[in-house]
């Protein structure tokens, strides 16, 4: 039997003279186990991948090619499965367009993992974010925060934005700032006591990477230069402390502003979950 065909969710990005050079930094610097795992969590290899245990969900990922295919990597997908699987947990499998064997996803679907959204992967240089001066709305204020409490009202304004229970994001960025408090940095918009909009930079130590991530906003405060200000806010301290890249998983709402400040797409990402079945 022919193996499955690569699904069509995989888009893969065309590489130019441009992005080449950005995504052989990614995959060669963002695909290992970031430092430093938070309290309770941690790092375990199954041949080609990373396996991170003691999350919201488990997670797992793999280099550009996993250098296995047919019944050995249906086999190393079950096993991933069935790990989560004794601790009653859901996983995510993280996918990118340009992974090798193509037919990862389609496996990935055969064995009862499920697509969620796709995101851009997104690569620019630091410096070049670092000079932009977005002006920010009259009464709204940027501050980077520690707190506990902080956290919660982060958390309960992801939960407002997404219309759904986020309280996990707090004690995530609570125990990676107690893990390693020089590797994140959580900052807030507030318009009076509300935090409006907030977003963190991840660096990772021994790259000259770090990550934005976070960036949503309550929706009377959309399309007011907030969401720029915070990228050109993380930008200026990642370049401060030598960071050449940025990165961003991109969803379609902000890909299109991240490109316009200078970010190149490099390729896709897809993550593929698998959840117990109830009971």
């Amino acid at each position: 039997m022919p193996p499955p065909a690569p699904s069509p969710d995989r888009h893969p990005v065309t590489e130019t003279a441009t992005t080449a050079p950005l995504l052989a930094a990614y995959d060669d610097q963002m695909r290992g186990a970031p430092p430093n795992p938070p309290a309770g969590v941690t790092y375990e290899h199954d041949g080609p991948l990373l396996r991170i245990v003691g999350q919201f969900r488990g997670f797992v990922s793999g280099p550009r090619d996993l250098g296995v295919a047919g019944d050995v990597l249906d086999e190393l997908i079950a096993r991933q499965r069935d790990f989560f699987a004794a601790r009653g947990e859901a996983m995510e499998w993280k996918t990118r367009a340009h992974d090798v064997p193509a037919d990862l996803t389609e496996r990935l679907r055969a064995a009862g993992f499920v697509p969620e959204e796709r995101e851009t992967v997104l690569v620019g240089r630091a410096a070049e974010m670092a000079v932009r001066q977005p002006v920010l709305p009259d009464g709204v204020a940027l501050r980077r925060v520690t707190a506990d409490a902080d956290m919660r009202r982060i958390a309960d304004m992801e939960s407002a934005v997404w219309d759904d229970d986020w309280s996990w994001l707090a004690e995530d960025l609570i125990g990676r700032v107690a893990a390693a408090p020089d590797e994140i940095a959580v900052y807030v918009a507030e318009a009076g006591r509300e935090v409006v909009c907030a977003a963190w930079l991840v660096f990772r130590a021994g790259t000259g990477f770090a990550s934005l991530w976070g960036g949503s906003t309550l929706a009377e405060w959309r399309g007011r230069g907030i969401y720029r200000a915070l990228v050109a806010e993380r930008a200026r301290l990642a370049a401060a402390r030598g960071v050449t890249y940025l990165h961003v998983d991109a969803s379609d709402d902000s890909a299109p502003i991240l490109r316009r400040l200078g970010f190149h797409a490099v390729t896709t990402t897809t993550p593929y979950v698998w959840t117990p079945p109830a009971g």
